[in-house]
């Protein structure tokens, strides 16, 4: 079976969040040939933004930390404390390397194991009616136009899409597309690889 995941299957896995483990179950089905993982290109890409917005931000913090904590060292109660209060900063530099060291270890994986779908000239022009279409951002209609593009969707069998916020692709007509080529939409990873380890189990 075919099992498409967008940006945020990448991020769970790269920053180890609350569905990891579903998601590392997943791409272990893949890698060991039980099933297959179909990524779209963009969706290897996208998280490198996501982490570099979040380190900017962290940056800035650290910038202001460090100065309101280098004031409040100068107070003789808590100047033994000047260590721990560097610690602490260097907690969010280091938070965001180790996030885009498993990242990068991550898209490695995808890369041998699942099938990309590349981004060319027909998604992209797919994608821009997609987005007024279905009302999406720019960003998830270069997700769904990729799945739609990918010519294994009509003869894979049972597939499903997975993706983390209901909210992004929450349309009855996506639901009715998608189940037109036999492909569940499922809004969490947890219940994605409930089901992919059910028909596996059927099958």
């Amino acid at each position: 079976m075919n099992v498409y995941v967008e940006s945020n299957f990448v991020l769970e896995l790269a920053l180890r969040q609350e569905q990891f483990t579903s998601c590392e179950t997943i791409l272990t089905l893949c890698e060991k040939g039980q099933t297959r993982l179909v990524v779209p290109a963009y969706a290897l890409a996208e998280p490198y933004d996501t982490l570099g917005r979040r380190e900017k931000q962290r940056k800035r913090m650290k910038q202001e930390l460090d100065q309101e904590l280098g004031q409040i060292a100068r107070t003789d109660t808590y100047a033994d404390r000047r260590h721990e209060f560097r610690d602490l900063t260097a907690l969010l530099i280091n938070v965001t390397d180790e996030a885009i060291r498993r990242l990068e270890e991550v898209r490695s994986r995808l890369m041998e194991a699942a099938e990309i779908i590349p981004l060319d000239l027909h998604v992209l022009t797919a994608s821009t009616k997609l987005q007024r279409v279905h009302d999406f951002s720019a960003q998830d209609a270069l997700i769904y136009a990729s799945v739609l593009s990918h010519p294994e969707r009509v003869h894979a069998g049972e597939s499903c899409f997975l993706n983390r916020n209901s909210k992004d692709f929450d349309d009855q007509n996506v639901v009715d597309e998608l189940r037109a080529y036999n492909c569940k939409l499922l809004p969490r990873f947890d219940s994605g690889c409930q089901f992919i380890l059910n028909v596996l189990g059927g099958s």
